[in-house]
């Protein structure tokens, strides 16, 4: 997974601000491959389109991705004709290469792409960027599977779709419902610190980035679409399908692992009322809470397991001391990753060795515990050793979670009294100090996130002046 530098965490997302009518706040990129024959009335359908319904500039970009035939003659004979059309050219295959080139070099504050066949209604793109340009929301995806959408599709095409999207929930926990409809949109300063993660070139870019800005914590919208099938569609699905089975096995990888900084996409909190500090409360806590209670479950049956399985052979003593050894290096590490966040695998050797000493604790606790069961009976029942054992893992449970939180798993921000002390400091709102903040370059050089923020003036489409502006 690409690890590139990125410009940090993310600002409080905002409504784009008005200003004068002849910057593009939306830029629509149409990836083609020898689309000779489809690309001129789509573009024109589109341009129409938008000049009709679109309340402010716009560009149309046509993103030639190495085509053979003359397509790029057409793109750039309606680029020529139509102001608001641009052509870039790529001499290298691939629709996610295509958009990272388009987007990074883009200076609109919203993009936007969508497939050359136009199979889904225009009158969605409008809903779609406008969550996008109120500051609602970081991406936005067309959905064929919403309970509203109408969609005309052969069953093959039905059923793989379905299929796909059944493996991202179960292997990825993707809770978006169509990573592959060809109609999504972005925030640029998004996009800016979000493309530099995603490694994928071809068809299985559009889930990558769906998939990390998911697990970031960014704000997904989908617009319910209707949609009707391109017969003469050039996609070859078994290989499709084949490389995007390989992309979520890398992501999945990934993300076990923690290599992916997601946390550079961390949006600060807003003004929702269940943002607001609670005094008194430690932050994370309700959260940090959650997940300890919920590993801590399974860490005990998965204990219990093995104390059971290791007393067949050995001594109710060394069954213990093993089972508690073994569950409580799968338990730091759960904890390490779920409950307190931590990524990466620096560190990972002292927290475990910490672990250990937490270990040490709890098993001075149950062995204690069973010592006094032996001394009080000399043949106690199985299922009474397991009923002392489990009172002492719930009186260990509660330490070993204070001693998490504050030894093992601080929050180091809150430790430094230098920046604790300033009364700008927010624990929550600052950044980390490691994250590199050099601006990504693609292609052309972009702005900074705050150069495209540019100030929107709605454009009337019978307003001469305006339009000639443009």
């Amino acid at each position: 997974m690409r690890t590139d530098s990125s410009p940090g965490t993310l600002p409080a997302r905002e409504h784009l601000p008005a200003a004068p009518a002849g910057t593009p706040v939306l830029d629509v990129v149409i990836p083609v491959y020898n689309e000779e024959k489809d690309l001129q009335p789509c573009v024109r359908r589109l341009h129409e389109h938008l000049d009709r319904t679109f309340p402010y500039a716009f560009r149309i970009t046509i993103a030639d991705n190495a085509s053979t035939d003359t397509t790029p003659q057409v793109a750039r004979r309606l680029a020529a004709q139509i102001p608001e059309v641009t052509t870039f050219r790529l001499e290298q295959k691939g629709r996610g290469r295509a958009l990272r080139a388009v987007w990074s070099a883009s200076d609109a504050p919203v993009l936007a792409y969508m497939d050359v066949d136009l199979s889904t209604d225009l009158n969605a793109l409008l809903p779609l960027v406008a969550p996008l340009i109120s500051g609602h929301s970081d991406l936005a995806i067309g959905s064929r599977l919403a309970r509203s959408s109408r969609v005309v599709r052969g069953p093959k095409r039905e059923f793989i779709s379905r299929a796909y999207n059944l493996i991202l929930r179960g292997s990825l926990q993707a809770r978006f419902s169509d990573a592959q409809c060809g109609f999504k949109a972005i925030r640029r300063d998004v996009a800016q610190i979000l493309l530099p993660l995603v490694e994928d070139t071809g068809w299985f870019f559009d889930t990558e980035m769906l998939v990390l800005a998911e697990r970031a914590g960014l704000r997904i919208h989908e617009v319910p679409v209707d949609w009707v099938d391109d017969p003469d569609s050039t996609v070859h699905i078994v290989k499709t399908a084949t490389d995007d089975l390989k992309g979520v096995w890398r992501v999945g990888r990934a993300l076990a692992t923690g290599s992916l900084p997601l946390d550079r996409l961390a949006r600060p909190f807003g003004d929702d009322p269940r943002d607001r500090d609670i005094e008194d409360v430690p932050k994370g806590l309700a959260r940090q809470l959650v997940g300890f209670c919920v590993v801590g479950a399974l860490s005990t049956l998965f204990y219990l397991l093995l104390y059971s399985g290791f007393r067949v052979f050995t001594g109710s003593q060394t069954a213990n001391a093993l089972a508690l050894l073994v569950s409580a290096v799968a338990n730091t590490a759960a904890n390490r990753r779920l409950t307190f966040g931590v990524r990466g695998r620096g560190g990972a050797v002292r927290h475990q060795a910490q672990g250990l000493v937490v270990f040490g604790i709890g098993l001075a606790l149950t062995s204690g515990s069973l010592a006094a069961l032996n001394a009080a009976t000399s043949e106690p029942a199985h299922s009474t050793e397991l009923a002392v054992l489990v009172a002492a893992n719930l009186a260990a449970t509660v330490l070993r979670f204070l001693l998490f939180r504050a030894w093992v798993f601080p929050d180091r921000r809150e430790d430094d009294p230098a920046r604790a002390a300033s009364p700008s400091y927010d624990p929550v709102r600052a950044p980390s100090p490691s994250y590199d903040t050099t601006p990504f370059r693609a292609g052309e050089v972009a702005d900074s996130w705050r150069d495209a923020t540019v100030q929107l003036l709605p454009v009337r489409p019978h307003d001469t002046d305006a339009r000639d502006s443009r």
